[in-house]
């Protein structure tokens, strides 16, 4: 069995680790202590990830869809001394790098097949203090301000990556697709360091060959033909790209290649109807749920031990319980603490997240804490609620609704900022996808009012994180002349 395959070429076990041992080399010989990646999806990010842990530095890898400011902020704040690139970023880079550095300095790279450009940076040893241990500095956007880096140790990763493998042994899921950003703590974690643990195949293909460009444009029509050509097991999707792929084989007809035993979705609320509908058209999509500060993923449904509406039962490395004031908590596998910071990490550590675990050990995460709305009459509203069950409503067997924002603190009524599947969808059937959502859900929790966003909610527009989850306060702000909220949720 391959160990990396790229569309061009397989890789062997064998061939894998000589190009580490190389590359760790030169690593080791050119000293810097931070090492910095910026690749697209590859047998290069694998090697480049692999030989830095061989090395025994840190690696900070950077998502490209990072502006060029919060990849400087991420550089600066952790003491990055080198930064492997690709030769067209490192060209982009070079105004920015230069402003702030006098130097950025190529260097040869051991193994030839290697098309990377290394650059000398200038703040090796001169950024935040980091925990003992430190292997990985993953940074996760909040919904504003610079993101914050969160330290991860090679025993939690490690623990992270043999729970999902033991947990999923069962399935023999011996091929895996990223579809997902290798910067993305949840594909480096489970889509390839798990993969790796059980021996299985790591399809490694360039990021526009599965659909996906940037950080949230998806074309579920690309993604479709990967997994026909290359037959994985399994692949991990974000909720809204599971909901544009079963919208696409609906309208076209089709259903999901027959090779897919697992779809793990995470990232967001998911909901009961998409996984039904999504299931319907051959995708054997199940929900997770975890966090950075955990090492990525916690819980998980699989097929045997799947209650749909829930986040799944904890994964062998997990711990989990439920606080007096119904906050999620994290036990075992954790962070080490946030870059910058000296705060000790807990032995369970607060998720922000509102939940409660049933007699059989699912978790179902009720929402984020901060984000609860009380409204007028003092009635508390999770809007993810309400938000999956109108990416849930169908008007005449397709979803209106592909992106919404609830809001309502202290409203008589909850009010919704709505983006639309398709531009030409008219706001009748907007309206419609909103009578229908509201049919599900008691008077106290129904919206009132909606109106139509006037972007998609994406980091390009500011309506949304790198990472893809909506800027509430932002969105808020852009309709504050026809949303009818007098404060931001």
């Amino acid at each position: 069995m391959n160990a990396i395959e790229t569309g061009d070429e397989a890789w062997s076990a064998a061939a894998l680790q000589a190009a580490v041992d190389a590359a760790a080399d030169s690593l080791r010989a050119h000293g810097a202590g931070v090492v910095a990646t910026l690749l697209d999806n590859g047998a290069e990010w694998i090697v480049a990830d692999r030989a830095i842990a061989a090395a025994g530095l840190v690696h900070l890898p950077l998502p490209a869809f990072f502006t060029p400011q919060q990849m400087l902020h991420a550089l600066r704040s952790a003491g990055a001394g080198l930064l492997w690139t690709s030769a067209p970023w490192a060209a982009a880079l070079a105004p920015l790098l230069g402003a702030v550095a006098a130097r950025s300095t190529p260097h040869a790279v051991a193994a030839s097949w290697l098309q990377a450009a290394w650059l000398d940076l200038p703040w090796a040893g001169e950024g935040m203090a980091m925990p003992p241990g430190t292997a990985k500095i993953t940074f996760t956007s909040g919904s504003t301000g610079q993101p914050k880096g969160v330290c991860l140790s090679a025993a939690s990763m490690a623990a992270v990556a043999q729970g999902i493998a033991d947990a999923t042994a069962s399935l023999d899921l011996s091929r895996h697709l990223s579809a997902l950003p290798y910067p993305v703590l949840l594909e480096n974690i489970a889509g390839l360091m798990a993969p790796m643990e059980r021996g299985a195949t790591c399809i490694a293909l360039p990021l526009a060959q599965v659909g996906l460009t940037g950080s949230s444009r998806f074309d579920p029509a690309l993604l479709q033909a990967a997994v026909r050509a290359h037959v994985p097991h399994s692949l991990i999707l974000l909720p809204q790209m599971l909901r544009a792929w079963t919208a696409w084989l609906r309208a076209s007809g089709e259903r999901a290649p027959a090779s897919l035993r697992l779809v793990a979705v995470g990232g967001a609320a998911v909901g009961a109807s998409l996984l039904e509908a999504a299931r319907g058209l051959g995708l054997p999509a199940y929900e997770g749920y975890g966090l950075s500060e955990g090492a990525s993923v916690q819980t998980l449904n699989l097929p045997g031990a799947d209650r749909p509406g829930s986040a799944g039962r904890a994964l062998p490395h997990a711990r989990l319980r439920i606080a007096a004031d119904g906050e999620i908590e994290l036990g075992g596998a954790l962070h080490l603490g946030y870059l910058g910071s000296d705060a000790p990490v807990p032995d369970w550590w607060p998720s922000g997240d509102l939940g409660e675990i049933d007699a059989d050990g699912f978790l179902h995460v009720r929402g984020r804490k901060k984000q609860v709305l009380i409204t007028a009459f003092g009635r508390n509203v999770s809007p993810e609620w309400v938000e999956c069950e109108l990416h849930a409503a169908t008007v005449r067997g397709m979803p209106a609704v592909v992106q919404a924002v609830v809001f309502g603190d202290g409203e008589p009524s909850l009010s919704a900022v709505l983006w639309p599947l398709h531009q030409e969808l008219p706001d009748a059937a907007l309206q419609a996808a909103v009578d229908a959502a509201n049919a599900r859900l008691p008077d106290y929790a129904q919206v009132r009012h909606w109106v139509r966003s006037t972007h998609p909610f994406t980091a390009e527009s500011g309506l949304a994180t790198a990472n893809g989850r909506p800027r509430r306060e932002a969105i808020a702000e852009r309709h504050a002349g026809t949303l009818r909220v007098t404060a931001a949720a």
